[in-house]
């Protein structure tokens, strides 16, 4: 446990550092557009980022489904429980896509 802290500690630390070290000052950060090339490319980017985020959440779901299924054919007793964890375990998975898309939006919008 102490190990973990301290792990924790030093990344805390390293991050805290980092900030002041990648800062830009105002007037640089004022004029800041990547050119034409870089922002087709980050759009490209985007896309394919979404795609795969969307890609692999619907297999994710489906196998968390066609889990909790199996599980309740096995013990319907315990599909109360079942169907509990499948709903956290669905939403788990799908806030990981809206992550994407909100990064996707932030990052073509810029």
């Amino acid at each position: 446990m102490k190990k973990l802290v301290q792990f924790f500690t030093m990344l805390f630390a390293a991050g805290m550092a980092a900030m002041p070290a990648l800062a830009q000052g105002g007037e640089a950060a004022a004029g800041n557009h990547p050119p034409e090339h870089v922002a087709v490319g980050m759009v490209f980017a985007a896309g394919i980022s979404m795609a795969i985020a969307a890609a692999f959440c619907g297999l994710g779901q489906g196998r968390v489904a066609a889990a909790a299924c199996e599980g309740i054919a096995r013990n319907p007793g315990a599909a109360g429980a079942i169907r509990t964890a499948m709903i956290l375990g669905l939403v788990f998975i799908e806030t990981l896509v809206l992550f994407t898309l909100v990064i996707v939006v932030v990052k073509v919008a810029y």
